[in-house]
């Protein structure tokens, strides 16, 4: 029973991303890159001079002086703790189970999804640093509040996607991964990793989004360094495999792919439902969630931190997502009967020692630093919804719901996030078209 309801779900969630998903990502996307001029790509490069300037001695000391007066969080801990929630065990195992269903051409609308997203997403995260409100040492934000401003007379809007940020906040697919790759590697108990996670996890979001974001801080950017170089280790040893790959990126992208080995094939549909679907995941396009976290940042200038979300979505697929895919591919681990979750270990380990040892680590730091923002963001959403009562009842959910999809394929999880974040996005994208005019796209300028 269980099995055909998901199976079911996964129909519509096909349906869902194919058609509707597609031509709202398209056309909203389209629409406000023609609006800033394409901000995102003729921008570029002064955005990643900001980047790399932020990390500066003389940049950590204007942060602290202007933390001695004003609420919030650091910008960087803020961008840290949504790019927390993209960059992770997503582009991994997420990524590899849109290659496994819908084949390599999957690879081109992830990029096309990057592309459109990360104005979109600046767009979000700008309107949620413009209309947040402050509450006592910090922000709240995200599209609750967007929401209200936009149609102040249709308030249950923001109440359903409030709920509906609170289904997603449970990162119940993320804790299936960790589940299954350690209780797979170690020969543990499930049940007492899912334990121990639950607890974890319920300790990390406790400090909020500072602590949340000194964590994805540490955690992010060691991930990424040993991720490309191990890719491109393999790459150079595949160099000639790589003209015969890109042929069949941008072929099997517009025809579909027929079956190879363990690949039951894929069409057309399939292959653009799984490439928009699993790049909205992973790089939270349209979701809401990004606008939550950067909105508790201390800047006052809503451009700044926007433009830093561009680069969160560079780096979450340009990068991360591209490296899983050239892996999977290259190594051929995509065409054999090997479950998503466990295609990058498999791909890594026939080139690097040890594998089955430093994944499950690798996969844990990773999970744990996408869970912790993800929860906070729900518990946010329970906490607009009822105020009094919503963070204690969102942590009996979140227990509950952590605890039965433990039981179940990480795949089936998978489905739930992609089919809540579809609902999100509906709601949304159009939410940020009609507001596009409050949104400045200019060169933000020097502080």
């Amino acid at each position: 029973m269980i099995d055909l309801f998901f199976q079911a779900l996964d129909s519509f969630n096909t349906l869902l991303w194919g058609y509707v998903g597609t031509a709202f990502i398209l056309l909203s996307g389209i629409i406000l890159s023609f609006r800033s001029r394409w901000y995102q790509i003729t921008n570029f490069p002064q955005i990643f001079k900001e980047f790399v300037l932020s990390f500066t001695k003389v940049e950590r000391e204007l942060e602290k002086k202007i933390s001695l007066d004003s609420p919030g969080v650091s910008s960087l801990r803020a961008f840290f703790a949504s790019i927390g929630g993209c960059i992770g065990v997503g582009n991994l195992v997420t990524i590899s189970i849109a290659i496994k269903i819908g084949g390599p051409g999957a690879l081109l609308w992830i990029w096309v999804v990057a592309l459109l997203g990360m104005i979109i997403k600046y767009t979000e995260v700008y309107l949620g640093i413009t209309y947040r409100v402050q509450r006592g040492k910090t922000y709240e934000g995200g599209p609750m509040y967007i929401l209200k401003k936009a149609f102040p007379k249709l308030g249950f809007l923001s109440s359903i996607v409030a709920i509906l940020m609170a289904i997603y906040g449970v990162e119940i697919f993320m804790l299936s991964v960790i589940k299954q790759t350690l209780t797979t590697n170690f020969d543990v108990s499930g049940h007492w990793v899912t334990v121990g996670l639950i607890l974890a996890v319920f300790w990390g979001v406790y400090g909020g989004v500072n602590r949340i974001g000194a964590i994805s801080s540490v955690l992010i950017p060691c991930f990424v360094v040993v991720f490309m170089a191990m890719t491109l280790w393999i790459l150079i040893g595949s160099l000639d495999q790589v003209p015969h790959l890109l042929q069949t990126i941008f072929y099997s992208a517009f025809n579909g792919h027929a079956a190879v080995g363990g690949f039951a094939g894929s069409s057309f549909l399939m292959v653009l439902a799984k490439g928009f679907s699993s790049a909205a995941y992973s790089g939270d396009v349209g979701i809401g969630y990004a606008s939550m976290m950067q909105a508790e940042t201390r800047d006052k200038s809503p451009k700044r931190q926007a433009n830093l979300t561009i680069f969160g979505i560079f780096l979450d697929t340009f990068i991360v997502c591209t490296c899983t895919v050239l892996l999977i591919t290259l190594t051929g681990v995509w065409t054999e009967n090997i479950p998503g979750e466990q295609m990058v270990q498999v791909a890594l380990s026939r080139h690097f020692p040890l594998m089955d040892y430093f994944m499950p680590v690798f996969l844990f730091a990773l999970g744990y630093s996408t869970l912790l923002p993800y929860l906070c963001a729900g518990l946010k959403s329970a906490e607009y919804v009822l105020p009094q009562y919503g963070r204690p009842l969102y942590y009996v959910y979140a227990l509950i719901a952590f605890t039965f999809f433990s039981f179940y394929d990480a795949s089936y999880a998978l489905i739930v996030m992609n089919v809540a974040g579809g609902f999100l996005m509906l709601i949304n994208i159009p939410t940020f078209l009609y507001l596009r005019k409050e949104v400045s796209y200019d060169k933000v300028k020097k502080r």
